[in-house]
């Protein structure tokens, strides 16, 4: 990384911070016009029982999964910062490269606690992770490498990205959400050179068995991330009929939604380091509908 680009983004955190104590405005309310997600991100829009729930019904089941948003991204923020803990333990502390993550480590804890307080401004109630999310977890967090780890946490950081750009860019959410996603724009678009020079470093010699463990790594971190959102307790609570029914048809709804306005974005990151190969896209177009 360049030395004096390293100094101007430290700097930059030190003296202009973005606190989302300030930056949030977290006392507007809901107005008449606005919603908590954008309509085409909802898993049961564009299936005809969609068109059965009344105004109410598909304004609680958007609060309700951009709770469940805001919830995987406080996960993908602690899983980012576990694997900078470990990989400053590496370093000097007069090193520059460990000042620069120092700063990027206290921005993505105060990001954990503005979801978390985004969580409680819209009175949500996440839905716990699967036994099968807790292995998975569990496998990620304490037995993968650091650069596996890495390679994990960024993948959530694009998907969380391409999620917060829709919110960001739409004037009708929630004015709060709005500057949520804002503000964590800013601040990853300062983190992108350090993660562009490391994504560089563990890419540029990988072999193909490499390769491939990165790109199974991005594969079931994505699948975990995007299982998180469709859930029938939802569908209960918003007083649905048949919250089974409900589930079934969003959760196939959803996987190709997911696909088309989410996953671009992931494709692209793995296709640069060519983790497209023959051991790994079967399961690609098998968990994701992925046209690899």
């Amino acid at each position: 990384m360049e030395i004096e680009e390293i100094k101007r983004l430290i700097r930059i955190s030190r003296e202009r911070p973005l606190l989302p104590e300030t930056y949030v405005p977290w006392s507007d309310e809901l107005q008449a016009n606005e919603y908590f997600l954008p309509e085409h991100l909802n898993s049961l829009e564009g299936t005809a029982i969609y068109e059965t729930l009344t105004p109410k019904q598909k304004l609680e089941l958007g609060r309700h999964e951009i709770v469940q948003v805001m919830y995987s991204y406080a996960w993908g923020e602690g899983l980012f910062c576990l694997f900078m803990n470990k990989y400053i333990l590496g370093l000097s502390p007069d090193n520059l490269e460990y000042q620069f993550l120092l700063r990027e480590l206290i921005e993505e804890f105060r990001h954990q606690e503005m979801f978390a307080q985004s969580i409680l401004k819209l009175g949500g109630q996440p839905i716990k992770i699967s036994r099968a999310h807790r292995l998975i977890g569990n496998i990620t967090t304490k037995l993968l490498p650091p650069d596996c780890l890495f390679m994990g946490s960024l993948s959530i950081e694009i998907v969380s990205d391409r999620y917060g750009n829709y919110g960001r860019k739409d004037p009708q959410l929630y004015n709060v959400l709005r500057k949520v996603f804002e503000l964590h724009n800013i601040e990853e678009a300062r983190h992108i050179l350090f993660t562009k020079d490391l994504l560089k470093r563990y890419t540029v010699k990988a072999g193909f068995i490499r390769r491939t463990v990165y790109s199974f790594v991005v594969l079931f971190n994505i699948y975990f991330l995007r299982t998180l959102y469709v859930k029938k307790e939802i569908y209960q609570r918003i007083g649905m009929e048949n919250p089974d029914l409900a589930h079934k048809l969003a959760s196939k709804n959803y996987k190709t939604k997911f696909t088309q306005s989410c996953l671009q974005d992931i494709i692209e990151f793995v296709d640069s380091w060519r983790g497209f190969n023959g051991a790994t896209r079967w399961a690609w177009r098998w968990l994701m509908n992925a046209a690899v």
